[in-house]
């Protein structure tokens, strides 16, 4: 509302003429409606260098956001984007809808995630006005020990050694994850949610494009060679499922049944749970998985991170993921810098963004992994103080190259390798009442161990242990230990604005780069009003304190040799994402921001 006076005001102000994002920053005097007029005039008049247009700069078909009113939907594929909607047009909450999309997502996209595997979630309760976290993390065997990915001779093994079969597959939490959500926050019968994917693994579903070219492509080299496997991903000539085929799961139609009538405890106990200890122990490449890690198996509820960044408060996961911590160590780190007035695609920009990516992975890779078996400095990593003073590492006019700790005392870790794949999945979801989800779940590698048991792939997330379990003599934090959780870098985030309803929801799958990933979005969106869609379009920029990559096909690679020129070591290369996010605008309404690199799908109304 505008009301007329005479009191002089200060404005800063970005608005957008036509297609183009202008930031301006005015000191304008105003007296009264007649002086916000000719402000606006005088913005309109301005001339404007370059149209950012996201959405053609990223060289990407960017998809039209959706727009609902009262709750929606995002997930990594239709199917189960629909299936959410339906149990929230049910009058369901988004912790009843995650069920329903987390199975259906079981179903059609095996390649990424499913009951398998694990996961971490972040709920929102409108009411409480509270934030939960949820912890379904696989575990390592209790028979395992430090030893599991070391050969006869000590060795490391090989990561395509230790990857297919049972030697890599945890206890899987996805399930319990789910269960423990819906009994605090279900409406729902959990009978219900399980309906539409069941329906779908009977009638058939036809394969997506991007599941037949993860097949075709090889990428798991177990999947051709496991029986159950190739029986259910190739035509009988040995081909691979072509896209548009309709595919039929009865097993997995009758192990949903199952888990809708008993619960968790039919993947937990009985003749299931036996079924996924043969196959991990009589694999050819044999695991430790017996009956007492299923049965023994929790979800822990964990305190999620939240930190203020400008007038918003971003929160995420806590260990055993990274992803929480490394984000607001970032943003953190970026706060002291000018960022609104650079752009989001700018050579400045991107260089501080890599620079604070090296100093969060630095710490990230000497003290962070299951804070319940190593004493994780969480408060000291994110003390404000240490934050700025490590942002004065960063240089404007040079990359300072490999990035090291922050030294915060002796602590009982050192640096370990871990490799983590793509292969993992994001969903958002906002209900009716207010309530929301951000989730995101992984079976680690492209179709897991390849071991399938009930219709659904087994995970191999214990290959993101560090496989050495010592590093200059000290122990690694990320070593294997008995009942241990791997650590992770799946970085769910939940934002508030300044009276504590959600403003954004956003994570991705993407391995150790979904930080970057995510991080990268959530600035653009927060620092420079970005709408969310065109915001996860933009091109990628990505270091984990090593290279700093750029996307390929996209006007980042424009960004290549200033980058060079600044010392930075270039890479670039296909950086695919799979960002789902959903942002409250500020007349109230949900926007939507669906990956254009995958086939994700917002629904809502």
């Amino acid at each position: 509302m505008l009301l007329a006076g005479s009191v002089p005001r200060l404005v800063s102000l970005s608005i957008v003429v036509g297609r183009r994002w202008v930031g301006l920053s005015l000191g304008v005097i105003m007296m009264g409606r007649l002086g916000w007029i000719l402000l606006l005039l005088s913005a309109m008049a301005v001339a404007v260098d370059e149209d950012l247009a996201p959405e053609r700069a990223s060289g990407l078909a960017q998809p039209t956001a959706l727009i609902a009113n009262e709750m929606m939907v995002v997930s990594a594929h239709p199917a189960a984007s629909e299936a959410g909607m339906r149990v929230l047009a049910a009058g369901g909450s988004a912790m009843d809808a995650a069920v329903a999309v987390q199975a259906m997502l079981t179903l059609v996209e095996p390649q990424s995630s499913g009951i398998g595997g694990g996961g971490f979630l972040l709920y929102w309760d409108a009411l409480q006005k509270r934030a939960q976290a949820i912890d379904g993390r696989e575990t390592a065997p209790l028979a395992a020990d430090e030893t599991l990915f070391l050969d006869q001779q000590g060795k490391p093994l090989d990561f395509w050694q230790a990857l297919v079969g049972g030697r890599s597959v945890g206890t899987p939490g996805v399930l319990r994850l789910l269960e423990t959500g819906h009994r605090q926050h279900g409406k729902l019968p959990w009978a219900s949610l399980f309906n539409d994917a069941i329906d779908a693994a009977e009638a058939g579903f036809p394969v997506s494009a991007r599941l037949h070219s993860s097949i075709a492509s090889g990428v798991n080299p177990g999947l051709a060679k496991t029986p159950a496997s190739r029986a259910y991903f190739y035509l009988p000539d040995g081909q691979p499922l072509p896209a548009g085929y309709r595919l039929k799961n009865p097993a997995l139609a009758a192990t949903f049944r199952r888990i809708a009538v008993e619960g968790a405890a039919a993947f937990y106990d009985g003749a299931l749970a036996q079924q996924i200890v043969d196959a991990v122990q009589h694999a050819d490449n044999p695991g430790l998985l017996r009956l007492t890690d299923l049965r023994q198996y929790q979800a822990r509820e964990r305190e999620p991170l939240c930190r203020p960044f400008r007038q918003f408060e971003i929160c995420s996961m806590p260990p055993p993921t990274s992803g929480g911590v490394a984000l607001l160590q970032m943003v953190g780190m970026l706060e002291r810098f000018a960022l609104p007035s650079q752009r989001p695609d700018s050579l400045d920009f991107a260089h501080l963004f890599t620079q604070a990516s090296r100093l969060a992975y630095a710490d990230r890779a000497r003290y962070l992994a299951d804070n319940d078996f190593v004493r994780v400095p969480l408060q000291a990593l994110l003390d404000p103080h240490y934050l700025r003073e490590r942002s004065h590492l960063i240089a404007r006019d040079r990359d300072m190259g490999a990035a090291e700790p922050g030294d915060l005392g002796a602590i009982n870790a050192a640096d370990g390798v871990s490799l983590e794949r793509p292969s993992t999945s994001h969903l958002v979801i906002v209900d009716g009442v207010g309530n929301a989800v951000s989730m995101t779940s992984s079976i680690e590698m492209a179709f897991g161990s390849t071991l399938m048991v009930g219709g659904f792939l087994l995970n191999n997330q214990l290959t993101d242990f560090s496989f050495a379990p010592e590093q200059g003599g000290q122990p690694v934090a990320n070593r294997v230990q008995a009942g241990k959780r791997p650590r992770s870098s799946m970085t769910p985030v939940l934002v508030l604005d300044e009276a504590r309803r959600v403003r954004l929801l956003i994570g991705s799958p993407g391995g150790s780069r979904i930080i970057n990933y995510v991080a990268q979005a959530t600035l653009v969106n927060l620092v420079w009003g970005i709408d969310l869609q065109r915001a996860v379009g933009l091109p990628h920029i990505s270091n984990r304190n090593g290279v700093t990559e750029l996307e390929q096909g996209t006007d980042a690679e424009a960004l290549a040799e200033p980058l060079r020129q600044l010392g930075h070591q270039v890479l670039v290369r296909e950086l695919n994402s799979g960002l789902h996010g959903i942002a409250r605008r500020l007349d109230g309404t949900y926007a939507s921001g669906v990956d254009p690199r995958r086939e994700g799908a917002a629904r809502g109304r």
